[in-house]
């Protein structure tokens, strides 16, 4: 109580500094596109329950951004001013998750989610900064007002609130004019910011790439000079981050910012190294941009691809003589040694290891389409790791050009093969229930003998 009072006498002026409208810019629905009509009626639904039982509510993030961009929303978030333990009590179809960041989802039929937060506060140490700080967020379960919760948050795109009360979108940081500028601005201090969460520097250019936008020089300059601080990042964190730049499709456009902000590097320092992506003016002319490319495209073509496929996609330079039959001695040795640091830094569990070994070592052996070796192709179909070893091959096939690999994929491709394995992991960018339907049609076709 006595931090709380302190920071409302002596933290207005260093918030005020922070925010472009200190009280708030109501920009009404003749200033704007965004009508009730287009919401998640779900989502509107508890935001009026919740202003019913007297606590403010609004749509709030990436969903009122993409809406003034003219685009789809994925989710529709709400902020409150209700506690966690007060969104329970007006929702009994609720639960609370987290520790870090407690928030509410609010179950609806099908099981459906809304993801209801509360207001947030500042941190302690945007009011009284210093000097070789740690500035980590550990927790972040402080309440606050809008102002605050406007502050606080990473990108002034992503700090805009919706009011469907009255259709109004409600600013305090100025991310209203840089969504039409088409700018990414961070709020606040760059370097508090970044070494407070540093995957945010990994959403700026993921913002970047997908959203077409530019990185406001100040931002830039920050995440260039703090761009080490990544690897401070939960690895967990940063995996979900990979699993969302995968699933858009648009993942050789993600990773090219990360590479033209000075990211990739230190993020996967052997493959930076391995793949002399440094050398060449435009990423995507890189081999992990033209793998990528290639991935992409495979993605819009309905294929499947697991985010194991995607992470040996990027790391293929690292162990690249396994590709083409280049080297038949010592492979496992090889392929563990090379790929255990970065393993290591990603902490890529045991499962996912061993996965992505296998899928390595068994390279050269689709350069091989008769009956050669002791295993016959139609028992090495039947191995757990082949489709993703398979699309790995494929892929780079492609991306390198090589006429005679992709001769050999076509061999391959020829009989019924396995779908992915963790189906939960699979990535796709077109609708779970048109996937179920060609994986039905697939396990048809295989049990038949034809090709799927």
């Amino acid at each position: 109580m006595f931090n709380r009072l302190r920071r409302l006498f002596s933290s207005s002026s260093t918030l005020d500094q922070m925010l472009a409208y200190p009280e708030g810019k109501r920009i009404y629905r003749e200033f704007h596109k965004l009508r009730r009509e287009q919401m998640d009626q779900d989502a509107l639904k508890v935001i009026n329950r919740l202003n019913r039982h007297g606590y403010r509510s609004y749509l709030v993030g990436g969903c009122v951004r993409d809406m003034i961009l003219g685009k789809k929303p994925k989710d529709f978030d709400v902020v409150t001013s209700a506690t966690p333990a007060q969104i329970r009590k007006v929702f009994t179809n609720s639960r609370a998750i987290g520790r870090r960041f407690k928030i509410v989802h609010v179950v609806f039929r099908g099981g459906k989610v809304i993801e209801v937060s509360t207001f947030r506060s500042l941190p302690e140490h945007r009011f009284q900064p210093g000097k070789n700080q740690d500035y980590m967020l550990k927790r972040d379960n402080e309440y606050g007002n809008p102002r605050e919760d406007a502050a606080r948050r990473d990108f002034t795109i992503n700090a805009l609130f919706f009011d469907p009360r009255n259709e109004s979108i409600i600013d305090y940081v100025g991310g209203f004019d840089d969504i039409e500028a088409r700018r990414i601005n961070v709020i606040g201090d760059p370097e508090i910011s970044f070494k407070e969460d540093p995957v945010r520097m990994l959403r700026a250019a993921k913002f970047a790439g997908l959203l077409g936008m530019s990185i406001d020089a100040r931002t830039l300059k920050g995440i260039r000079r703090y761009r080490n601080e990544i690897s401070k990042a939960s690895p967990v964190r940063l995996l979900d981050e990979y699993t969302k730049i995968f699933r858009t499709g648009r993942s050789a456009d993600v990773f090219s910012a990360l590479a033209e902000t000075g990211l990739f590097k230190p993020m996967f320092p052997e493959a930076w190294q391995a793949s002399g992506a440094s050398k060449q003016s435009d990423f995507r002319d890189s081999s992990i941009g033209k793998r990528l490319v290639v991935a992409d495209r495979m993605l819009s073509e309905r294929e499947d691809l697991t985010i194991t496929i995607f992470i040996a996609l990027l790391l293929a330079d690292v162990v690249r003589d396994v590709f083409f039959g280049r080297r038949t001695d010592n492979i496992m040795d090889y392929v563990k040694s090379r790929l255990q640091p970065a393993a290591e830094r990603m902490q890529v569990s045991g499962k996912d290891r061993d996965r992505l070994i296998q899928m390595f070592i068994s390279q050269g052996r689709f350069m091989q389409s008769g009956r050669r070796r002791r295993v016959r192709p139609e028992v090495f179909r039947e191995k757990i790791f082949f489709y993703e070893a398979f699309m790995l091959f494929k892929i780079y096939a492609l991306a390198e050009n090589n006429e005679e690999a992709i001769q050999k994929a076509m061999f391959w491709e020829i009989g019924p093969r396995g779908r992915p394995p963790e189906a939960g992991k699979v990535v796709t960018t077109f609708p779970q229930r048109m996937r179920n339907q060609q994986n039905r049609r697939h396990a048809r076709q295989g049990r038949s003998g034809r090709r799927p």
